[in-house]
């Protein structure tokens, strides 16, 4: 049985990071057969957080961000095709161009995209911009170097916030509107929420919380501004829509397979669910479009959007395409996620959103150098450091232990009586950002049938 896993059709939809690091593992685990990769983008696999960040400066160009390839992965490449469906009984992919492609055994890689501006002439504009792909990083960059009078960012989640970052550094005015009460506060809850609106707005950035854009403004075919729903207008060259990210399921629609608008479920071996809720022997996922149970967060579905856990997710999944049951390994790892905005360092580990209390555990806002605890229920579940990385491996192990909330004394920059607060995590409807980690609930797939047995 082992040495016929190693030997077979495999097809990976998605060329990204967890496409391409999946291949890899395939090859480095001693995988021999067919080997093929599909994705929808023209580009070779790409690090995509340089793009809100250095090309954004103009520190690097947009087509320099390529994945060096860690070995050879022997694949085909199919570029500049997508996935239009799936047929799980005959083991095909369908391509947009017509063409089926069989599989033994299948990874879906497919990631997200941005979510675009809900009212689509408005979206036409030309000057209305999302940030999510190379290309869509290098036209933005080349707006941003045109010196822009103004530019709106809608959304202040982590992409949208890194943008205003950016276009303040440049020197350039920024207008950031989020309908939550503060930015990143999907993501951190209110206490960091707090302080990243004082942090923006210290930086020279107009912030508008508790408001939405009602409409982007044009003329002659060019955006011109919006108007904002407490009943003001901004004038503005470019409009940058950070509305967080929508999964690329819709390919699978018909494939009986438990994917939806909240992602792929899979097991913690990465074996797909189907929409019965049984899992599948041929089917994987990883990367950003996957949901998996975790056991330290109440065994809920995750849905992450980070660089570290597509690599290791993929990783997994690789290794439990090629190896019988008795050698598979679960995916548990603990997410972790990292952005550079307005000369902080921000860190994260657990999930700060799956809490109830939130106290500073280090340091000082002040200085804003610090280390926030999350807990729920009387245990640790998250921590985010402030220019205080080097302290993260510390609170993932109180993580991983169920180590109790509040942490015990230990640093020496302690607070000597530590506040604990609530961590004010808002319902996600409210806001108009999405979080980089999405706890999902225990169902596979809300698309349940029921079927009456024959008799």
């Amino acid at each position: 049985m082992s040495d016929e896993l190693k030997e077979g059709r495999i097809v990976i939809v998605g060329a990204s990071l967890a496409g391409l690091r999946a291949a890899e593992k395939l090859r480095a685990e001693g995988f021999i057969g067919e080997l093929t990769l599909v994705g929808d983008e023209p580009h070779p696999p790409y690090d995509r957080p340089p793009l809100s960040k250095q090309v954004l400066l103009g520190r690097v160009p947009a087509d320099t961000v390529g994945l060096p390839a860690r070995r050879p992965v022997d694949a085909q490449w199919k570029l500049g095709v997508r996935a239009a469906g799936l047929d799980a009984i005959a083991r095909e992919v369908l391509l947009a161009d017509g063409e089926r492609l069989p599989f033994d055994r299948l990874l879906i890689t497919t990631g997200t995209r941005a979510r675009p501006w809900p009212h689509p002439e408005e979206a036409r504009l030309d000057g209305v911009l999302t940030l999510r792909t190379m290309d869509e990083a290098g036209t933005l960059a080349e707006r941003l170097d045109a010196g822009p009078r103004r530019v709106l960012v809608i959304g202040a989640g982590f992409t949208g916030s890194e943008i205003a970052s950016a276009c303040r550094e440049r020197g350039l005015e920024v207008t950031v509107v989020e309908r939550g009460p503060a930015p990143l506060v999907g993501a951190l809850g209110g206490t960091l929420g707090t302080f990243a609106a004082r942090l923006q707005r210290a930086h020279g950035v107009d912030l508008r919380c508790g408001v939405t854009v009602m409409s982007l403004t044009g003329s002659g075919g060019r955006l011109t501004g919006a108007e904002l729903s407490d009943g003001s207008r901004i004038d503005a060259d470019i409009a940058v829509v950070a509305l967080g990210a929508v999964r690329n399921t819709e390919w699978l629609a018909d494939s009986g397979l438990a994917a939806g608008p909240r992602g792929v479920a899979c097991d913690a071996g990465c074996r797909v669910f189907n929409m019965y809720g049984i899992v599948t022997d041929n089917v994987f996922v990883a990367g950003d479009v996957a949901r998996f149970p975790h056991p330290l967060f109440e065994y809920q579905m995750l849905a992450l959007e980070h660089w570290g856990n597509a690599v290791a997710q993929a990783e997994i999944a690789a290794h439990n395409m090629v190896n019988p049951g008795p050698l598979r390994r679960p995916h548990l790892a603990v997410p972790t996620f990292w952005s550079s905005q307005f000369g902080l360092n921000i860190k994260s580990v657990g999930v700060p959103t799956f809490s109830d209390h939130v106290t500073l555990a280090q340091g000082s806002v002040e200085e804003a150098r610090l280390v926030v605890a999350y807990g729920y229920r009387g245990r640790i579940t998250a921590a985010v450091s402030i220019n205080r990385t080097k302290w993260l491996d510390h609170y993932q192990h109180l993580i991983e232990t169920a180590a109790p909330f509040p942490p015990e004394p230990g640093a020496a920059d302690r607070p000597e009586a530590p506040r604990v607060v609530p961590s004010d995590v808002p319902d996600p409807k409210v806001l108009s950002h999405g979080p980089t980690v999405a706890l999902t609930g225990h169902l596979p797939d809300r698309r349940l049938v029921w079927v009456r047995p024959p008799g």
